[in-house]
């Protein structure tokens, strides 16, 4: 009988979980379209310390990491990795169109860590012409969510989501135009365009 319960129970939170969950980006209320970025500003960015820390450590978001810290320096705060209010930084690249990117040549970093987390092949930027590059597959997307937590009890300050459909060759550029428009007028509520390289 209390295995039922349970499942009963377990079923109904299941199906009352709420509809911003379902997905990103759909036009509902999972977030901004995509090529768009929506900020939330609950309060100014105060002029503390900021320690940027990343969800997943991966080669792009730590070079997007760098941006947000500079832009953040630029605003008068101090940052760094630890202290502080603290900033989460999300970066996501989904390629769910289930192809290759065959345009985007491969390269191999020379400086890899050895062990158990050896450094992922990156992309080499492609020399040539811009015109004969094919549009972005269906379903690649790159996503940059930043939200700034208050360091004691954790109250959200304010948070900035974007995204772009670009293919991973031109993933760092779509980062660094999402980042920069964001931090354009960080301090206002607002829905824009997210800066996606065309």
């Amino acid at each position: 009988m209390r295995i039922a319960a349970t499942f009963v129970a377990l079923s109904a939170l299941c199906f009352a979980a709420p509809v911003s969950a379902q997905g990103y980006g759909l036009g509902g209320t999972g977030g901004p379209k995509l090529g768009e970025l929506e900020i939330k500003a609950y309060q100014k960015i105060p002029k503390v310390k900021i320690a940027v820390q990343l969800t997943s450590d991966t080669h792009l978001a730590r070079e997007l990491r760098r941006q947000v810290m500079e832009r953040l320096t630029q605003r008068g705060n101090q940052v760094g990795f630890s202290g502080g209010n603290i900033m989460r930084m999300d970066v996501s690249y989904f390629d769910l169109s289930g192809g290759i990117d065959r345009e985007m040549p491969m390269m191999q970093s020379q400086d890899y860590e050895t062990g158990a987390n050896p450094r992922l092949m990156l992309p080499a930027n492609p020399i040539g012409r811009r015109d004969t590059i094919p549009a972005a597959p269906s379903g690649s997307t790159l996503r940059v969510s930043l939200t700034l937590y208050e360091s004691s009890g954790g109250k959200v300050l304010w948070t900035a989501t974007g995204s772009c459909s670009v293919r991973a060759s031109a993933a760092m550029q779509a980062g660094l135009s999402i980042v920069n428009h964001m931090f354009d007028n960080a301090d206002a509520n607002r829905v824009a365009d997210a800066g996606c390289p065309l």
